[in-house]
């Protein structure tokens, strides 16, 4: 079947074409170029000519938001791309999924941090170490660059974030170059950058900002001295309260105040003068064993088995973190409730022959010595290994 060629029409006028009714209506000017016209008033524009040997109506857009004169030169663009064996159709198609890509891949820091969280969070420790990620990058990252494209992102912009606070507040600033390096990550990852991750500390930011660790001022936790400790545990005894027996407890066992104050009863077990901390609640994700000391054993064996947990809240639930530093207020003791794990490492230090590298694995085994009748000699010298 040989496919004739349209005849070239008579030229209409804006004003002629505007008036036409219902129907299929050539209007000149660029050969197959026609109007169609509905019977609900619907106008259209189609370009009829053969494509490989098979006839093809390619839609022009609708009119009258394509006026005359765009559809003369839409029509003649794709007679010269038939021209050159392009067919207008897969043309058009092709250049429609590549904008779609591209729209797809922009993608703001902020939408790609959201995206990381989303995904990210179930392996935070607790909510609230997400709600920190979070913060930090609302308030250090996203006025920078939070309504950026990722692929945008540039050096200088992340040096513009951590510089203000890298000699001042070190830690954080740390924080959030690993955190906005690992959004970027998740961006390369997922197609939506296609250059380095800037946010690199090796090779990149460190030829730019200082070393961190020669910057960071130790901070240590405020603490009882051990020559102290005697009088001040005959103080703490006295004390009335869930939390003076929770912090009883911390200091026989050098955990820390999360571990103890959601220490729960199935977690003990008095006879084996044990007690297994569950993975989950641990800041390594392991599970731990920590053995009892007598005096240890003495405080879960006078607290009542009212709850789940060891240590709860008069309300419910756990204590807050800072019902263990309330006791310490009470007291008028300046110290912090973290300070007693370094305590315990002046004092196996100072009163054990343990080696160092001993020490920092068998800690909580050597504060078992620490019960009632050490904790009386800890102002002696005569406390040994």
């Amino acid at each position: 079947m040989v496919i004739g060629i349209p005849k070239r029409a008579r030229p209409l006028s804006a004003l002629a074409v505007r008036r036409l009714g219902p129907g299929f209506h050539p209007v000149g000017g660029v050969a197959g170029l026609a109007l169609v016209v509905r019977s609900t008033g619907a106008k259209s524009w189609i370009l009829r000519v053969a494509v490989g040997g098979k006839r093809r109506d390619i839609g022009l857009g609708a009119y009258p938001e394509v006026a005359l004169a765009k559809a003369h030169e839409r029509a003649a663009h794709a007679r010269d791309l038939i021209r050159q064996g392009i067919d207008p159709v897969r043309e058009r198609k092709a250049q429609r999924d590549a904008l779609r890509a591209e729209t797809g891949r922009a993608r703001t820091f902020r939408q790609c941090t959201d995206a990381y969280l989303k995904r990210k969070t179930a392996e935070f420790s607790n909510p609230r170490h997400a709600a920190q990620w979070r913060t930090t990058i609302e308030q250090y990252a996203y006025p920078v660059v939070g309504d950026l494209p990722v692929e945008a992102i540039q050096l200088g912009q992340i040096t513009r974030i951590l510089e203000p606070i890298w000699t001042t507040k070190t830690e954080t600033a740390t924080r959030v170059q690993q955190r906005i390096e690992a959004v970027l990550a998740y961006a390369i990852t997922h197609g939506y950058r296609t250059g380095a991750n800037v946010a690199v500390w090796k090779g990149n930011l460190d030829t730019i900002l200082p070393n961190p660790q020669k910057l960071k001022r130790v901070k240590h936790f405020a603490a009882v001295p051990v020559g102290d400790m005697a009088d001040f545990w005959a103080k703490l005894g006295s004390q009335d309260g869930t939390g003076a027996q929770a912090l009883q407890f911390l200091i026989l066992t050098a955990a820390r105040s999360g571990e103890v104050r959601g220490a729960r009863w199935d977690e003990i077990d008095l006879q084996g003068q044990i007690w297994t901390v569950s993975a989950s609640r641990m800041t390594a994700r392991r599970e731990h064993v920590v053995p009892l000391c007598p005096a240890a054993v003495e405080v879960l064996e006078a607290r009542p088995r009212e709850s789940a947990l060891v240590f709860p809240a008069p309300r419910g639930g756990m204590l807050s973190d800072m019902a263990l530093s309330a006791v310490l207020r009470r007291m008028g003791v300046d110290a912090t409730v973290h300070g007693f794990r370094s305590v315990f490492r002046t004092w196996s230090a100072e009163h054990t022959a343990y080696p160092r590298e001993v020490l920092s694995r068998r800690w909580r085994t050597l504060w078992v010595r620490w019960s009632r009748p050490t904790i009386a000699l800890l102002s002696s010298k005569n406390v040994g290994a």
